[in-house]
């Protein structure tokens, strides 16, 4: 499990108000918030080295790329190989998130596909990876909700721990 920097009521209204207006420049985010500029300045840089902002490329919709299909891969995989089969399902492109989960499946996959028939091969290339022992593949229809952190940087904003 990763150690993750905790956020405080102040982060949270930085993070907020840059969700708000992504341009907005460090002198009128501290007015906005009735901080100091510097005080602006040193939060963003702990909260970009301590690895709080995602990389840009997560924000861009895989769609947009010609992948509108979405498909969540269940993989159960032979233990003795986990960490090497892990590395090699990473490997492929079509592969934008792998989550270690708890009961019948070990890892699952979100893969991104141009059709069904990319999804196909997709999923049979990372059956073919040693280590992998089955798969189950379920295509998403459409998103029904999106990431999203707003709400808990609003509460957290509100200082309202629960």
């Amino acid at each position: 499990m990763h150690s993750m920097t905790t956020l405080d009521p102040l982060d949270a209204r930085i993070l907020l108000a840059l969700d708000d207006d992504p341009d907005v420049s460090m002198l009128e985010l501290a007015r906005v918030l009735g901080i100091s500029r510097n005080t602006v300045h040193a939060r963003l840089q702990r909260l970009t080295r301590e690895g709080v902002f995602l990389g840009f490329s997560q924000r861009i919709s895989p769609a947009s790329l010609g992948y509108p299909v979405v498909g969540f891969v269940s993989l159960s995989i032979s233990q003795a190989l986990g960490e090497g089969t892990a590395a090699e399902v990473a490997r492929v492109p079509e592969v934008i998130e792998v989550h270690a989960t708890t009961g019948d499946a070990d890892y699952l996959v979100k893969v991104v596909a141009h059709d069904t028939g990319h999804l196909h091969r997709i999923t049979s290339r990372i059956l073919a990876i040693e280590g992998v022992v089955r798969s189950n593949t379920v295509i998403s229809l459409w998103q029904v909700m999106g990431n999203r952190t707003r709400p808990l940087l609003e509460r957290l904003a509100a200082g309202v721990s629960s």
